[in-house]
């Protein structure tokens, strides 16, 4: 965003927050330490011009507010500022801070970490699909969609991981479900078709489940898939070419890289847009796109499954 962007929004958050406190103008001041006219100012459409990054951090801190969503940063109004006023207002030596002006302030909270489960469908991460209603989610899998696996498949993977709390796992996944048929749904998955192609070689992690339940996955991937058209959407593209990670991004709100243990969450828009151009790379790249699906996993079973 450009400064006049990141002005207007700070003008806009800074007074829907302060209607909601139910502060006087005044009250405020003298609490941040500013003057009434300062405030004013800051609250005064007709500038464009960014308050000093003490100023901001006073106000954020007396309105127990995030400075990135009071800055426009992240669409996540956090409790809290992000950083102590004195940390920023002033340094060791207790002179003014090097930084003046918003234009080089670095967010803080740019980057979060959240343990995962370790289980075959992790509870948090439903818990932020719920909270994307509304919102595009787009999502590479580990393996393949949760939303998506048998329970022969949850038993399967429930060997790999540190919980083995199957019943959970399967009522997580059945919650994620019945999540995704709602009207308001959007979900785009892209997975390498390597990925489905193993699964029904019975490579890797797949290599001691069974034929017939490798099978009756791919049927209800298809039938997911068909079922849930357009509201769900599955691209394909090929690993030989392209790689991804796994991560969601929710809507506007956040996004979730998950690294094996734990996963990196941002919060910022700049960090969520990214993530963003990157999938929409993936799709451009997509070999099998939504429509061909179906019979993409109907070769994939004749052809692995079904004399077995």
């Amino acid at each position: 965003m450009d400064k006049g962007e990141v002005s207007r929004l700070f003008r806009l958050r800074l007074a829907e927050t302060l209607a909601q406190s139910g502060l006087t103008h005044s009250a405020l001041a003298q609490r941040a330490g500013i003057d009434r006219s300062t405030l004013s100012y800051l609250l005064s459409s007709d500038t464009d011009r960014l308050p000093r990054a003490d100023t901001v951090a006073a106000v954020a801190s007396e309105l127990c507010i995030s400075l990135d969503w009071l800055l426009g940063l992240t669409h996540v109004k956090r409790l809290g500022a992000d950083i102590p006023y004195e940390s920023i207002r002033t340094d060791e030596s207790g002179r003014t801070a090097a930084v003046e002006r918003l234009g080089a302030y670095i967010p803080h909270e740019s980057l979060q970490m959240a343990e995962s489960a370790q289980t075959p469908v992790d509870e948090t991460l439903v818990r932020w699909f719920e909270e994307a209603v509304g919102y595009k989610v787009r999502y590479v899998p580990t393996t393949i969609p949760d939303i998506a696996k048998t329970e022969e498949v949850l038993s399967h993977e429930s060997g790999y991981f540190r919980t083995t709390d199957l019943d959970r796992a399967i009522s997580v996944s059945r919650d994620k479900l019945e999540y995704s048929p709602l009207p308001e749904t959007d979900m785009e998955v892209c997975l390498s078709r390597q990925a489905l192609e193993n699964l029904a070689a019975g490579g890797g992690i797949w290599r001691t489940l069974e034929a017939s339940a490798r099978r009756r996955q791919l049927d209800r991937l298809g039938e997911m898939a068909e079922e849930l058209y357009p509201g769900l959407r599955i691209y394909l593209f090929d690993g030989l070419a392209h790689y991804s990670a796994p991560y969601t991004i929710f809507g506007r709100q956040r996004a979730a890289l998950y690294v094996g243990q734990f996963y990196l969450v941002f919060e910022t828009t700049e960090h969520i847009a990214a993530l963003h151009r990157h999938f929409d790379d993936l799709i451009r790249a997509a070999v099998i796109q939504p429509v061909e699906l179906v019979r993409f996993l109907t070769q994939l079973r004749d052809e692995y499954c079904s004399g077995e």
